[in-house]
């Protein structure tokens, strides 16, 4: 059953994958991020899984744990395709890369963020330019992560941010917190102020297997907005681009999209998605981030903004901070089998009609 290939922990994730790929005849390739290790001192890794013809020109790229909480899902799914033989049964010239626990410190520790807080998702940004500015999260910083995170605390920064919202509109203030940020360091939704280890080994894998591939679809699995189970398609290329009409001719017409405000997730810049495409510029690159919903919006942007005062001010080996670790899981895990389920089917669909796109 593939719910059973959903994992219960980043070393339990690594282990599954590598077997599985390998099992599966997958040439395995691993990269070390010597800079951080796990809860229990244990080194931590990024590992690429290639399968299919070596000099294949059609890639079919899938990414997992971007943001390390929600890697159960990205690893569940591949480990699953591994298992479940769909990732034997590809059309000729064309391979499968699976790319598990890109960001392995966020999946080891249950943040969203690496190990230098930052973002992967805001961090493939050009910091030889000038940086975006969010004057609305410079607006509320201190109310987002407030020193202390009491219930008096929590209710105040509460108020300013319903203060703000009714001033500038719901999308105004959810763009404010979530579309990234580079002034504060030690805030939520940091997009760096240099290239992360993770946005390097990203490029590196792109580099070390994708520079022979004339087409490639990536898939980034992602966990936290939307409705229990749904599997959201967003598509982040701009509404006039080659490739977005490419994705609506692959996944149909429900996908949605940042730049036109039909996702749940806001506009942002620095994505890992961008990322690899500028990477590719001699390749035509269709991307997606599939998302699903686990909780409620106020839930996930709670635990993000209580993972991240546990980080800077608390202590994880607290009773608090055991709670504030499990409710991150809880928020992008939905440890049950009929959410598994969900996923996993829908995950099969997207990658059997990105295969059929490459094909086509």
């Amino acid at each position: 059953m593939a719910r059973d290939d959903f994992p219960s922990d980043y070393a339990a994730a690594r282990a599954a994958f590598r077997d599985a790929a390998g099992q599966a005849g997958a040439r395995l390739h691993s990269y070390l991020n010597a800079g951080a290790r796990g809860p229990a001192d244990e080194p931590l890794t990024t590992d690429a899984a290639w399968l299919g013809p070596a000099e294949a020109s059609r890639v079919l790229v899938t990414v997992s744990a971007t943001h390390g909480a929600e890697g159960f899902c990205g690893s569940g799914v591949q480990t699953g395709t591994f298992r479940a033989g769909l990732a034997r049964t590809l059309p000729a010239d064309t391979a499968l890369l699976a790319v598990h626990a890109i960001n392995p410190y966020g999946f080891a520790w249950m943040r969203r963020v690496t190990e230098q807080n930052i973002d992967l998702n805001r961090n493939f940004v050009a910091f030889d330019r000038p940086l975006p500015r969010n004057d609305g999260y410079i607006a509320l910083a201190d109310a987002l992560c407030p020193a202390e995170w009491s219930e008096a605390a929590r209710r105040a920064a509460g108020a300013r941010m319903a203060e703000y919202g009714r001033r500038h509109g719901a999308a105004a203030l959810q763009q404010a917190i979530t579309g990234g940020q580079y002034s504060h360091a030690e805030g939520i939704f940091y997009g760096g102020a240099a290239p992360s280890w993770s946005r390097h080994t990203a490029l590196r894998i792109a580099a070390e297997h994708l520079d022979r591939a004339r087409r490639i679809a990536v898939i980034d699995y992602h966990t936290g907005l939307g409705p229990y189970g749904h599997g959201e398609k967003i598509i982040i290329h701009p509404p006039d681009t080659a490739a977005f009409a490419r994705a609506r001719d692959w996944y149909g017409e429900a996908i949605t999209s940042t730049s036109l405000g039909t996702s749940k997730s806001t506009d942002v810049v620095g994505d890992l998605l961008t990322g690899l495409t500028t990477a590719l510029p001699a390749a035509e690159v269709t991307g997606m981030a599939l998302e699903y919903g686990v909780r409620s919006l106020n839930e996930t942007l709670d635990a993000v903004r209580a993972d991240n005062w546990l980080q800077h001010h608390g202590d994880r080996g607290s009773a608090q901070g055991r709670e504030i670790t499990a409710q991150m899981r809880d928020t992008f895990y939905g440890d049950a089998d009929d959410w598994k389920d969900m996923v996993f089917e829908q995950a099969v669909e997207a990658q059997r009609r990105a295969l059929a796109g490459l094909a086509g």
